[in-house]
């Protein structure tokens, strides 16, 4: 397949994503200045689900506001909305400049099976794939069935601890200090570029 016709069918699938998910009344954008302020609330109610698996203070965390603007500013920042309500977010962190992060994606329970993570982790993988990057990222629950099994779906393959880059490795050591079992974890990394749009 040459460039230029895997350019129209990732153009393709994308615009049928976004046409499906808007007959639902819902949509994916990206983050801006205004959706900000919702954001947190988000993370908490989202972050019930992991009750039993994540200790307390971690559940009760929630992401700062100059982390969320420079997110929106730079392009990292995608939100889930009905009508001009956020329901949903995924946040990149860039470790490196050639290795973005999915540091972060939540829905809100209430909006839950509407398949907004799935739109939501789709429109990050477009990005990071026209970006040029090469792999996108993320850390994840291993036993969790809307976290491993989720991901392994759309693509997702788990990384080697003995080969992670010093900066997903450090990632994995911020997340022990927190109070993350790592063994409760897995660091997982979908492959950009033509051959990894799915069917």
């Amino acid at each position: 397949m040459d460039s230029k016709t895997a350019e129209t069918r990732r153009s393709s699938l994308h615009s049928t994503e976004m046409r499906d998910l808007t007959a639902t009344g819902y949509s994916i954008r990206p983050g801006r200045a205004d959706h900000i302020p919702a954001l947190p609330a988000i993370e908490r109610v989202a972050a019930q689900l992991l009750r039993g698996h994540a200790p307390e203070s971690v559940l009760a965390e929630t992401t700062d506001e100059r982390t969320f603007a420079d997110a929106a500013r730079d392009g990292r920042l995608w939100v889930a909305s009905t009508g001009n309500t956020p329901v949903g977010f995924a946040l990149v962190q860039m470790l490196a400049a050639d290795l973005p992060h999915l540091d972060e994606i939540d829905v809100d329970p209430s909006h839950r099976r509407r398949g907004l993570g799935t739109a939501l982790v789709r429109a990050v993988c477009d990005w990071a794939t026209v970006s040029g990057h090469v792999m996108l990222t993320l850390t994840t629950f291993r036993a969790v069935p809307w976290n491993l099994p989720f991901y392994a779906r759309l693509g997702f393959v788990e990384i080697p601890c003995e080969t992670l880059r010093p900066e997903l490795a450090g990632v994995v050591s911020e997340e022990a200090h927190r109070g993350l079992d790592p063994h409760t974890r897995a660091v997982m990394g979908y492959r950009c570029g033509p051959t990894a749009i799915r069917e």
